[in-house]
């Protein structure tokens, strides 16, 4: 996601950045190095965007916010760990994972390294609001993994199994980051509230627009293969209105329960969903979630940053990386 869009927290980002470098040099120098090129990989930082973003809509204190975004992104960056594991993945964002370099061993436990030290760092805050939506939150996120893993390859899935996994997989944690920014800040209920149903529907949009991409992309934006979700038998919104919709749907039911598709089957599933509008079905429900997710920022005050978070709505559905 493009800096610009946050021109007017870079400097917040920026310290939010040098502590989450701070964050995973640890004594032991390979879990040190491990978790150092984890981090140094990059990627979006969206859960800390949110949670800063979130904070501005009330008394905004960024020594209130630090431990929670830096927590806030050390929890995601775990589970993009013990994904990588589950999934064999070989790259994220165009680098090699932790995986690929150091094995399942290392990875599995430096993702629970990483996961503890989110524990100490939200072990800071005196509102229990906040250590009790994050631990919700983290046993979602396990909970949408371990459905995701059982019906891999099930092609007898309809749109609400999806939208469950997504929530939980994603939509929860961005959510809990747009919450609990405002709640650190001390924002009252209504305010907080508000900003948890916007990004329930950001990060519904995020995904599924993520699921479409997976599709769609150019290898090199994206920075990892595309159609890894048929590969792994991950049944997204446009395979499961493609498999109900397609003339070729038999075919498509075919390649995608083949746990050993060549590349030639995934191409050719991936034009069977196009050419019966899979991917636009899919991106039409996307743009719903991010017509409520403004009509959510529609109730909030009128401070500048709104408007940051209107622009941030519009880019997720357009985005191609």
């Amino acid at each position: 996601m493009s800096i610009d869009f946050f021109d007017d927290i870079k400097h917040e980002l920026n310290i939010v950045e040098e502590e989450l470098q701070k964050a995973v040099h640890f004594s032991d120098p390979l879990l040190t190095e491990a978790a150092t090129h984890l981090v140094s990989a990059g990627g979006k930082r969206l859960r800390p965007i949110f949670c800063i973003l979130g904070g501005k809509f009330h008394n905004f204190d960024m020594d209130k916010l630090v431990p929670l975004a830096v927590a806030l992104e050390l929890i995601h960056m775990a589970s993009l760990v013990h994904d990588d594991v589950v999934d064999s993945s070989m790259t994220r964002r165009g680098m090699p994972t932790i995986k690929a370099r150091w094995g399942n061993r290392i990875s599995t436990h430096v993702g629970d390294y990483l996961l503890g030290k989110s524990l100490v760092l939200i072990a800071r805050y005196q509102d229990p609001l906040i250590p009790k939506v994050l631990a919700e939150t983290s046993v979602k996120m396990s909970e949408g993994e371990i459905v995701q893993i059982s019906t891999s390859f099930n092609t007898n899935q309809a749109n609400r199994d999806y939208f469950y996994r997504i929530n939980r997989k994603t939509a929860l944690l961005i959510s809990a980051s747009c919450k609990l920014g405002a709640v650190a800040c001390g924002a009252p209920e209504p305010l907080h509230q508000a900003l948890h149903r916007f990004g329930h529907h950001i990060g519904m949009a995020f995904q599924i627009t993520d699921d479409i991409l997976d599709l769609t992309a150019e290898q090199v934006k994206l920075g990892k293969p595309i159609g890894g979700d048929l590969q792994q038998g991950i049944i997204t919104l446009p395979v499961i209105y493609a498999l109900k919709n397609s003339p070729g749907r038999e075919r498509l039911q075919e390649i995608t329960i083949n746990r050993n598709k060549t590349n030639e089957e995934i191409n050719e599933a991936i034009t069977l969903i196009r050419e019966c509008g899979g991917i636009d079905y899919a991106a039409g429900v996307a743009r719903k979630y991010i017509v409520k997710a403004k009509r959510e920022l529609a109730t909030l005050p009128d401070v500048p940053v709104k408007k940051t978070l209107q622009t941030v709505a519009d880019f997720v559905g357009i985005r191609n990386f």
